[in-house]
């Protein structure tokens, strides 16, 4: 396991390898991450995400797309009716 350096309000779980993270199981954890529209047109292969807008991608432990929120707000009411510990990427 790496060891890196905590910041005070650094979250642990930013730091888990990738098999240590699909390790706590898909469905209990998922992060949010920031993302452009033609970095979320790549990954998802469709073509339909304007290049430069901002979008934010909810991802399973195991890689999997959950959702895609063009703002915050819409990816915390998405997420709060769900049972899920939520590491977010910046």
């Amino acid at each position: 396991m790496q060891t890196r350096q905590e910041q005070p309000h650094d979250n642990p779980l930013r730091h888990l390898t990738p098999a240590q993270f699909m390790a706590l199981g898909s469905n209990a954890v998922v992060y949010v991450k920031a993302i452009k529209g033609d970095q979320l047109a790549e990954l998802m292969r469709e073509p339909q995400f304007e290049g430069e807008a901002d979008f934010h991608l909810v991802v399973s432990a195991d890689g999997s797309p959950l959702m895609v929120g063009d703002t915050q707000q819409a990816v915390a009411e998405w997420l709060s009716d769900k049972d899920y510990g939520i590491v977010a990427l910046h």
